[in-house]
């Protein structure tokens, strides 16, 4: 069974349409990528997966759960990690985690072992009792990894994770990428080529909106016509196509009587 379904998605803003008929499958353990220019529709997928925003149409479900009409229970197996971390400042690493915890009703003891293990795992154990508003911003974006973590979701739903860390952060990002593939599904959106090409299982190739292609990169490869291609060559081939039908339906319309 598929722990992610979406079907036709759909998300309209006034005349201009971000997401325009998106449909796939993510399946436990898998590690799915998303890949598209700025614009292309990958955050506001995402967002609606994870409950943030509505869509204008389509069917989304998460673990079985509809993400409209069982909101709460499919946001239950989800978390969500932005681009940009948002934290209360003004706590410490570890009553953040607190905090977290206490809106997922973890018991103290079982908080406080995930809560030393993941800020452990992130290189952030020696700043447990500092203030978050002391953190450097790859310092934060590691801390939110810990907070999503903690909750143990089934469905991790990533926008954009290197965004101002560091080699070493990045690498610890990906590994923890990978693992996490093992043990419930990743969503992940990246501008990255090299990170999706070493953590993705497979990749959905966006462009205005729609997916112009999605497999894995040997079958990404064959898509494109390019094999022993890397990521960037297809990634360039495939959107080019894309951006050329969307020019010649435009065309079409455009032609047909009113």
């Amino acid at each position: 069974m598929s722990l992610v379904v979406v079907e036709d998605l759909k998300k309209q803003y006034g005349d201009f349409a971000a997401v325009q008929g998106i449909s796939f499958r993510v399946q436990p353990g898998e590690v799915f990528g998303f890949l598209g220019p700025n614009g292309a529709g990958k955050t506001t997928t995402m967002r609606i997966i994870a409950g943030l925003i509505r869509a204008t149409s389509g069917r989304v479900e998460v673990g079985g759960h509809d993400v409209e009409t069982a909101a709460l229970a499919a946001k239950a197996i989800t978390a969500y990690i932005p681009d940009r971390p948002f934290l209360y400042e003004k706590l410490t690493a570890f009553e953040l985690l607190e905090f977290v915890g206490g809106l997922h009703r973890i018991g103290s003891r079982e908080l406080a072992k995930r809560a030393e293990a993941l800020l452990t795992r992130f290189e952030l154990a020696r700043w447990a009792d500092a203030l978050v508003e002391g953190f450097s911003h790859g310092m934060k974006q590691r801390l939110v990894f810990c907070a999503a973590l903690l909750t143990e979701p089934r469905l991790l739903v990533v926008d954009e994770p290197m965004v101002g860390l560091d080699p070493r952060g990045a690498r610890l990002v990906k590994s923890v990428l990978s693992e996490r593939g093992t043990e419930g599904a990743v969503l992940l959106s990246t501008h990255t080529m090299e990170v999706a090409e070493e953590v993705c299982d497979r990749i959905a190739i966006v462009s205005r909106g729609r997916i112009a292609a999605l497999g894995t990169m040997e079958e990404l490869r064959e898509r494109a016509d390019r094999p022993g291609s890397n990521l960037e060559q297809i990634f360039l081939r495939l959107t080019e196509e894309a951006q050329a039908e969307a020019a010649e339906e435009r065309a079409q319309r455009q032609q047909e009587p009113s």
